[in-house]
């Protein structure tokens, strides 16, 4: 019998919890309900939990929950965190991957605090160095792997490294396919960008081959979509940057058009005959489809949803959980940074 897929849910991270993350977890359940190879494990206040099931009239054979005392709030500090964060949702959540009880952790709570919980639960695989947290974009051929997003402000060359494995190796486990990864920059050219980055461009050149990623070089920002390349590396700062300038761009084109659309009689009557098509844009552009990013470089994958999302946004979270480990991330992970050290020697 084939081990069946074991997700930990932080069900009282993040807002309005643990309404939202019941009801992710319901739609979840609903569409994967053909699928019996998952179990999907509960961590928060247990009364809290079952009301909510409860009122979803939710099929619990696959859900299994596991009372926790306390939560960790938006404001607590990852410094307090340490003293204050056993037996709270988020820590019991992350330590059942430890325990072996789960393949991997979700939560909206706190992302200074996840990271730094996820990093003394679980620690740093061997040879890496900084955990990179890594977010989905849309691009016109398909999906980018994106590359750190936060995590890290500063970063040297080997981290860069590193984050292009680790980021091949989450593409590869997702959608089953070549990735061709890139370094964000201000410049195409090898003589632009800071040293770390032309050193980054050196090390990561000799490293492409087929069986492990290809290398594209340098890509603007304004390139990131194109989907020539679907692994796109930078440090924190950079990325963190571009993830904000991303969604507001996205936020204030999908305004203004509902709002040209709908100030007169006229544009109302045309928005009649595009409707299905004006639909598909704006599904494209959802954030909640693209919700949840990856903490890389763990010894066990752990997922952030956006604290501030929906039921709809953190069921996608859950959907990302499951691709993950179905994927088998962390043997993909494995094995690319064993072909990166033993090309390094």
């Amino acid at each position: 019998m084939t081990k069946k897929i074991t997700i930990a849910i932080d069900a009282m991270g993040g807002e309005n919890a643990p309404h939202k993350t019941i009801k992710g977890a319901c739609l979840f359940l609903k569409k994967y309900n053909n699928h019996n190879d998952f179990t999907l494990n509960l961590f928060g206040d247990k009364e809290k939990i079952k009301n909510e099931l409860i009122k979803e009239n939710a099929d619990l054979s696959n859900i299994k929950i596991f009372h926790s005392d306390s939560v960790i709030s938006d404001e607590e500090t990852p410094l307090t965190a340490i003293k204050n964060s056993k037996n709270t949702s988020m820590w019991n959540s992350i330590k059942s991957q430890l325990d072996r009880e789960s393949d991997i952790s979700l939560s909206a709570g706190n992302t200074g605090v996840l990271l730094v919980i996820s990093r003394m639960i679980l620690k740093m695989m061997n040879d890496v160095n900084k955990p990179a947290l890594a977010g989905l974009w849309p691009n016109k051929k398909g999906m980018n792997v994106v590359l750190d997003l936060g995590a890290n402000i500063e970063c040297n060359e080997q981290n860069l490294v590193d984050f292009a494995e680790l980021g091949s190796a989450l593409y590869k486990s997702l959608y089953d396919n070549k990735a061709f990864v890139a370094l964000l920059n201000i410049g195409s050219e090898e003589i632009k960008g800071t040293e770390i980055l032309k050193s980054a461009y050196k090390k990561l050149n000799n490293l492409s081959n087929e069986n492990n990623f290809i290398f594209n070089g340098y890509i603007e920002g304004n390139q990131i979509m194109n989907g020539d390349s679907n692994v796109i590396v930078t440090d924190g700062f950079t990325g963190n940057v571009a993830l904000k300038t991303a969604e507001g761009t996205a936020k204030f084109i999908t305004d203004n058009l509902r709002q040209s659309l709908t100030q007169n009689i006229f544009s109302k009557i045309s928005l009649i005959f595009s409707y299905f098509s004006l639909k598909k844009f704006k599904d494209r552009l959802d954030p909640r489809k693209y919700n949840g990013a990856i903490f890389l470089g763990l010894n066990g994958p752990v997922v952030k949803s956006h604290g501030g999302t929906d039921a709809l946004g953190f069921y996608h979270s859950i959907e990302l959980c499951y691709k993950i480990v179905k994927g088998d991330l962390m043997k993909q992970i494995k094995s690319n940074l064993s072909h990166l050290k033993s090309e390094q020697k």
